[in-house]
């Protein structure tokens, strides 16, 4: 909070230092008689004639005032009475400079709209103490003044320049916060105003914080409208297809083996969209691209139906439903519930599905797995060229030089003894969401195996944080690559700091974070990035509402 001297106008100029230099003697005459009262012997007091301090009589309750004590006081009212002259002197010369120092001041509006505000915290700390002690003249005043630089503020516009009223406003509750800075002089007790004002406000921010908190888990979780119309459409037509019309075209003019393979775990059809459309467009031969979407049961029409009225061409596409995969544990759908836990990106089963990628898959040894909330901005083929050197993932490291939250013991409990002697506390994290996967060392090493003994202990005891991102740390602890930074990009669901270059010199940039781009929460910036590969001219999305 900016507390504005004097006036509280703000500014600065040679009358404001003069002023402040005199308050200053004010206060340090104050706390000088101060220490006199507090260090008189035997109990002895200085009497003061009408309650002010400085009328020093020669004895007190019959105790007598030596004459070094009662010179000492009258120094301490001399300097009260010479700066309270000179303060007084100067209230025409300040109302006078008032208007000079506003004009010259810089016309930016952001300046001025801090200086009202500030006013109207010192305004209606000095309206408290002129209603307590009755000056109904000042009451008037201070609150014609507040309600006159509210209006001000409720009007105010981002404009180059400030209207000239507003500058008269600004003059006149700075000529009304100089009247009541005289009429209350005392320190201490605004200093005890203005932080139980301050209190107030903090507690009303906390209470503000905690409501948006609330509100944006409930975005987060919550599908658009849109959104759940859509699902609904595509779910409603695909039932209407003859049984033969539901399956995609078998297009294989090479061997699995020659394809580039690309997984998608979502049970979000737009997003699953880009990321689709997003590959094949930065791709430099989208005939060698084949992905292999996996859903839920919920999901699986809606997702069937849109991409064979939306095929991906000239890549292939597979999609397969997550109640189809007989070989998984019966409770894998519930398993990951947690109580007092409900953000679905830590309970979901598909982001635990990418831990049984050689089960899903068979017959592939190399895949990248991409999360649904990226867009791809070049082409990825190069992944299949990095030598793993006998590794199983491929990914970028989250850590900085001197980062600490970006490290191991932030995840994973190093308390249990069955982590801390198994592993680095300062190891760097690698991230999720864009993985080149050798799924043949994968079966090699058993890492499957070694995923469901972790998640098992895991469960009788609190090993790490909630979601799948802690677990994946433990699983492919020594069995991952560093890429280059410039492969995939992370945070443009919660940093707003992601400069422009570094995002467009991404492979992949990842709105990782709450903030995804198909709400209306998401940041405004990165929005177009996610934007640009959908056609909102679809007929489903025009149906649907659905739009920029």
């Amino acid at each position: 909070m900016r507390v504005g001297g004097g006036g509280g106008g703000g500014g600065g100029g040679g009358g404001r230092e003069r002023e402040a230099a005199l308050l200053l003697v004010l206060i340090a005459a104050a706390c000088g008689f101060v220490v006199v009262l507090l260090n008189l012997p035997d109990g002895r007091a200085l009497p003061g004639a009408g309650g002010v301090p400085g009328a020093v009589g020669e004895h007190t309750g019959g105790t007598h005032v030596s004459v070094k004590e009662r010179r000492m006081v009258e120094i301490v009212r001399q300097q009260q009475d010479v700066a309270a002259q000179e303060l007084e002197g100067q209230t025409d010369e300040n109302a006078a400079e008032a208007d000079e120092r506003i004009s010259r001041s810089p016309p930016g509006a952001k300046e001025k709209l801090w200086m009202m505000q500030d006013q109207l915290i010192m305004a209606k700390a000095y309206l408290q103490f002129a209603s307590l002690h009755g000056s109904a003249h000042l009451v008037r005043e201070l609150k014609l003044r507040i309600k006159e630089i509210e209006r001000v503020i409720s009007h105010f516009s981002s404009s180059s320049r400030v209207p000239t009223s507003a500058l008269q406003k600004i003059r006149a509750m700075e000529m009304t916060l100089s009247k009541a800075q005289r009429a209350y002089p005392h320190c201490s007790h605004m200093t005890a105003k203005l932080r139980a004002m301050t209190h107030q406000s903090e507690e009303l921010v906390r209470a503000h914080r905690s409501e948006t908190s609330f509100l944006e888990q409930v975005a987060v979780r919550t599908l658009p409208k849109g959104h759940h119309c859509l699902a609904m459409r595509l779910t409603s037509e695909y039932f209407l297809l003859d049984p033969k019309e539901r399956e995609f075209p078998q297009r294989y003019t090479m061997q699995m083996g020659d394809l580039y393979h690309y997984a998608i775990f979502s049970d979000n059809v737009l997003a699953s969209a880009v990321v689709v459309n997003s590959t094949i467009s930065a791709s430099k031969d989208p005939k060698r691209i084949m992905f292999h979407i996996v859903t839920d049961a919920l999901n699986f029409p809606a997702m069937m139906m849109w991409f064979l009225t939306n095929p991906p061409n000239p890549a292939t596409i597979q999609i397969k439903s997550l109640d189809n995969l007989k070989w998984l544990p019966a409770d894998f759908s519930f398993r990951f519930k947690q109580k007092g836990i409900r953000d679905p990106r830590y309970t979901s089963a598909l982001n635990h599905l990418r831990f049984y990628l050689p089960e899903v898959f068979p017959s592939l040894n190399k895949l990248v797995l991409l999360d649904h909330d990226v867009v791809v901005q070049r082409d990825l083929s190069g992944l299949w060229q990095i030598d793993l050197n006998g590794k199983v993932n491929g990914a970028v490291e989250t850590c900085t030089s001197g980062d600490g939250y970006h490290r191991l013991e932030n995840l994973v409990n190093f308390s249990d003894p069955s982590i801390i002697n198994k592993f680095d506390a300062k190891a760097c994290i690698h991230a999720f969401g864009m993985n080149i996967f050798d799924l043949k060392e994968w079966r090699r090493q058993g890492l499957t195996t070694a995923y469901n003994k972790w998640f098992q202990a895991g469960k009788r005891r609190r090993l790490w944080k909630a979601g799948s991102l802690p677990l994946g740390q433990i699983v492919f602890y020594n069995q991952t690559v560093p890429l280059d930074h410039r492969w995939h990009v992370l945070g443009l669901g919660h940093d707003r700091s992601i400069g422009r270059d570094a995002i467009e010199r991404a492979a992949v940039i990842h709105y990782s974070g709450k903030l995804k781009p198909w709400l209306e929460i998401s940041i405004p910036k990165y929005r177009d990035y996610w934007n640009n590969f959908l056609d909102y001219d679809n007929p489903y999305l025009q149906q649907c509402n659905i739009h920029m």
